[in-house]
């Protein structure tokens, strides 16, 4: 184990208090936690490509942090009478 999968194991243990967060908070925080998560796990998905050494791995986290964005701007465009 080197030191890029521990660090995705500390982004992964992250991600405990983001979904906290989602299921508990108002509706505004938990887009602030869903958006956090995104991140956190397109951070950690990078750090495993990089601790195997795969360049193939690479395309996922770049993936999910498009859609990410996409995915949260679409979320606030339907529920932003709510917010």
């Amino acid at each position: 184990m080197n030191v890029w999968l521990i660090g995705a194991t500390v982004l992964l243990g992250a991600l405990v208090p983001c979904g906290i967060v989602i299921l508990r908070a108002g509706l505004l925080d938990a887009l602030v936690g869903l958006t956090l998560a995104g991140t956190v796990s397109a951070l950690a998905l990078l750090l495993i490509a990089e601790g195997f050494h795969r360049n193939s791995y690479f395309t996922l986290p770049l993936v999910l942090a498009f859609t990410n964005f996409v995915g949260v701007m679409i979320f606030v465009r339907y529920v932003a009478d709510r917010l």
